[in-house]
């Protein structure tokens, strides 16, 4: 994967992948959306100021973990400003990380709520809130740099987890784009699967944790869990 830089230097990299992350303006489509729904808002969000723009990654940037989601949610990242920060979905996934010691707490509810997570990256296959939560092909190719880019400069990852199909074929779309894996085709998806990317680096699909999937039973809180347990047991305490 490339060099070592230190983490200052990642840090000041992302940064800057940060930046142009924000001021992205290649799909019509999401930006007309985006910023519609951050205009109009919802009821219970009439007093928010939406951040109604794309959402980088957030995380350590010596990350031994990588989480990639599908896209922000209309009323929650797109909303609060922060991957997976304000709905359901993030409830799910902060508190399962903080179970398994990567969250310094269970909930993620503004930018200034004080979450910090350590050895884990977190971001999203598409950058802005799609209409249907739904993105278009298109827009998966378009995003598809930065989330490239991620793993490029995450030279300390070992570990992946894709939260949905979407998000995992993403992962090995962006990994082959890189040259990184030798893999030819897309392995099928299943809960719970581990995915040899290459001698350092291994994927692990999971059902997203989406109010479809978690009220509907199809992912408990036991089996969400039970990814970032398997995460953390391959990452043990290599440095």
């Amino acid at each position: 994967m490339g060099g070592k830089p230190t983490t200052a230097g990642t840090r000041l990299e992302l940064v800057r992948l940060r930046e142009g992350v924000i001021a992205c303006r290649k799909c019509l489509r999401l930006v007309k959306w985006r910023e519609k729904v951050a205009r109009e808002k919802v009821a219970r969000f009439r007093k928010w100021e939406y951040w109604g723009k794309p959402l980088p990654g957030f995380g350590d940037p010596g990350a031994r973990m990588l989480v990639v989601g599908l896209a922000p949610a209309a009323h929650g990242g797109n909303r609060t400003g922060r991957i997976f920060t304000g709905d359901r979905s993030g409830d799910w996934l902060y508190r399962a990380l903080w179970k398994a010691g990567f969250a310094n707490q269970p909930i993620s509810v503004s930018r200034d709520d004080g979450l910090t997570v350590k050895e884990c990256y977190v971001t999203a296959a598409v950058r802005c809130a799609p209409p249907g939560n739904k993105p278009l092909p298109g827009e998966f190719r378009n995003c598809r740099p930065y989330l490239e880019r991620e793993i490029q400069l995450l030279v300390h990852l070992r570990v992946i987890i894709g939260l949905g199909k979407l998000a995992f074929d993403s992962v090995i779309d962006a990994c082959r784009e890189l040259g990184i894996t030798p893999l030819e085709h897309r392995p099928p998806f299943k809960h719970g699967t581990r995915i040899e990317l290459n001698e350092r680096l291994t994927l692990i699909a999971s059902f997203h944790p989406s109010q479809r999937n978690t009220q509907t039973g199809k992912l408990t809180e036991p089996m969400f869990d039970a990814v970032f347990r398997a995460a953390r047991a391959l990452l043990g305490n290599d440095p």
